[in-house]
């Protein structure tokens, strides 16, 4: 009750220079929409940043609010949609609306190499706007966990991962362990990238 709340658009954050997009489904209401800065300041943001502390993306395992010192190197987290949905279940119109700003995001990051999906609902996003963006040739499969798309030479590849939502930490769908893997994939799948004439 005594919180007050940020209740706009939450933008992106983290490095301008990152070489991975890491792409949720929305702010959640407590937590991006609270702070203002995407997974920060709820469960979900806890297992990410805890995360991408223990493999250097980040220089600190929390995040509760928007001034906590949080600094993101190679990596910049965003999501689908911009505001936090009713019942976190975003509408097309919603989804629609914000495929702009997420093309804008994508197109900003010059060095970006990786992009990592948590859900489905971002997966589709993402594949939404890579298919109008960069037109791959390559036929486009479905989400999975732990799956690599390489879409050929100038396209981000595309990595998939469970959403960290306390549903599936907390059931066990998505361990620390299983997340890790996916994150030392979207690291080498960087290092190989920029290793490339």
């Amino acid at each position: 009750m005594d919180w007050e709340y940020w209740g706009r658009p939450v933008p992106g954050f983290g490095d301008p220079n990152a070489s991975l997009l890491i792409v949720g489904l929305a702010p959640a209401a407590h937590g991006g929409n609270r702070t203002g800065r995407v997974f920060t300041g709820d469960r979900s943001g806890d297992f990410l940043y805890k995360a991408l502390d223990k493999t250097g993306l980040a220089n600190q395992p929390t995040s509760r609010s928007a001034d906590d010192g949080l600094i993101l190197s190679g990596a910049y987290v965003t999501a689908a949609v911009k505001c936090a949905p009713p019942d976190n279940k975003p509408t097309i119109g919603e989804t629609s609306s914000c495929a702009s700003y997420l093309a804008s995001e994508i197109r900003s990051l010059k060095n970006l190499r990786t992009i990592l999906c948590l859900g489905q609902f971002a997966f589709k996003a993402v594949i939404g706007v890579i298919k109008n963006e960069y037109n791959p040739k390559t036929r486009l499969s479905g989400f999975a966990h732990g799956q690599v798309l390489k879409l050929g030479k100038g396209i981000p590849s595309i990595v998939c991962s469970y959403h960290p939502s306390p549903r599936n930490t907390q059931t066990g769908k998505l361990t620390e362990n299983m997340f890790l893997s996916v994150l030392q994939k979207t690291r080498a799948l960087n290092k190989i990238a920029q290793n490339k004439p």
